[in-house]
């Protein structure tokens, strides 16, 4: 095998010396993500520009023996872009192009850097939009979307990130390039390989381009904001109207804690004093949505709602919604360390759950802010916290061990968009069972037989 210095120069033939780092100072910030407490430094970053210099990359690694770790801005809260020590990062930020909306076919096709806000700018262009909206939508790439199958905001009606992939193209961990899916509305030839690669957090190997469906804008919307006195009957009002058979755009959660600390960063005019918050948005058809937004409104009130607004205007209703998105970066402005956790249980469970939440953050005298998209269950546990104190941290470990396993009781899942990574390994055989973690292992073993595509990632 060769030194790292060596093999720096080859990667220099590759992609062009300016495009290649091997300085301490400058591998510094590729040794982390968004996931707190996680950090290594690799031996060598290389930026391609193509997808034939990302096989060329690969190639040589192959080769040589070299673990390969895939980021893109690094937003993952999982740690699935933190390299092992001494590795090479793939870092594709420079493919960021989106290179053709077809509106005729209602699609549009990115390079993996393009930037999510990028994509979906792209395609408003066109009359069209595209409906995944992960909260670090602004700087995440559609790449590390696809390859951790984020969600957002507007899950609940639309669903997530791999509902809008058509096709993609992959290097493998041999170096070869492989084309999956199509255009086509209709497609039953075979395994549906591109649904394997979604989700596979660069395990399988690297997406370099994506095909991705986009939809017509809605021609109205409409956003509510309910404060309610207690968790209790805003997770019950939530219920209520997926049981009315109502399926909103948006349905997102604020408890208390969030709720303060987005007032003070944010200065939106929220109300402080209530114990949750649900901002709940509709669109489509303006009768449709003139309809679902009073009975909203209803139901919201026959469940102990204290107050029930309606954005008077677009610009409001955007306020409102920075609001949510704006909850990670208002928290973690408390504590020096912030915990974003990422468990999902059936939306009947939802009240217990956050109920759970409230007596575990006091039992074990933590602070725990509460939001996330309710609307599908899925919950965003925050804990504030400080990595440097371990009397601390293994109080913080325990209530993490008690959330998933409560999630597990109700028939939950251990992620709902964040993904395994390095995070939630430990408990992913946990819920799948023997034979259907041994499945995936198997799945693995025969894509990566050496173990190179992001190594420590999903199992040991």
């Amino acid at each position: 095998m060769k030194e790292p210095g060596q093999i720096a120069e080859e990667f220099h033939e590759i992609v062009g010396a300016g495009n290649v780092l091997t300085e301490p100072a400058d591998l510094i910030p590729y040794g982390f993500d968004g996931t707190a407490a996680l950090r290594a430094r690799p031996s060598v970053v290389v930026l391609p520009g193509s997808t034939a210099e990302v096989a060329a990359c690969v190639r040589l690694a192959a080769e040589n023996d070299i673990p390969v770790t895939t980021r893109g801005s690094g937003t993952g809260l999982s740690g699935g872009s933190v390299p092992p020590p001494g590795g090479l990062v793939l870092c594709l930020v420079r493919m960021n192009r989106v290179i053709e909306v077809d509106a005729r076919n209602l699609t549009l096709r990115a390079e993996c850097g393009a930037i999510t806000a990028k994509v979906d700018e792209a395609a408003r262009e066109h009359g069209l939009f595209y409906p995944p909206d992960p909260g670090s939508m602004k700087i995440s790439t559609i790449g590390g979307n696809v390859a951790e199958n984020s969600g957002g905001l507007r899950g609940l009606k639309y669903g997530v990130t791999r509902d809008y992939v058509m096709g993609m193209e992959v290097v493998l961990p041999d170096g070869k390039i492989a084309r999956l899916g199509n255009g086509c509305v209709k497609d039953v030839a075979g395994y549906s390989m591109k649904d394997l690669f979604v989700g596979s957090e660069g395990s399988l190997g690297i997406i370099t381009e994506v095909l991705l469906k986009v939809l017509p804008v809605p021609e109205a919307r409409r956003t509510l904001l309910a404060a309610f006195p207690n968790l209790e009957d805003a997770a019950e009002t939530v219920s209520a109207i997926i049981a009315a058979k109502i399926i909103p755009c948006t349905l997102e959660f604020l408890d208390q804690m969030t709720i303060r600390c987005v007032e003070d960063f944010a200065g939106i005019g929220l109300p402080t004093d209530c114990a949750a918050l649900l901002l709940m948005e509709t669109d489509g058809h303006p009768a449709a949505v003139a309809d679902e937004a009073e009975k909203m409104a209803q139901i919201a009130g026959e469940h102990g709602a204290v107050e029930v607004t309606t954005a008077k205007d677009e610009e409001e209703s955007l306020r409102l919604a920075s609001a949510r998105r704006s909850a990670f970066s208002a928290l973690a402005r408390v504590r020096p360390t912030t915990i974003l956790e990422d468990v999902t249980v059936p939306r009947t469970h939802l009240a217990e759950m956050v109920s759970f939440i409230a007596e575990l953050a006091e039992k074990h005298q933590l602070t725990v802010g509460t939001f996330g998209h309710m609307g599908d269950g899925n919950l965003h546990p925050t804990f504030l916290t400080d990595e440097r104190d371990k009397e601390e941290m293994e109080r913080v470990h325990l209530a993490l061990d008690a959330i998933v396993e409560k999630t597990l009781e109700l028939g939950g899942t251990i992620t709902g968009e964040h993904g395994i990574g390095m995070a939630k390994k430990a408990w992913l055989r946990q819920q799948l069972g023997e034979a259907s973690y041994d499945l995936m292992k198997l799945v693995k073993t025969a894509l990566d037989p050496k173990g190179q595509l992001n190594p420590g990632k999903i199992f040991d």
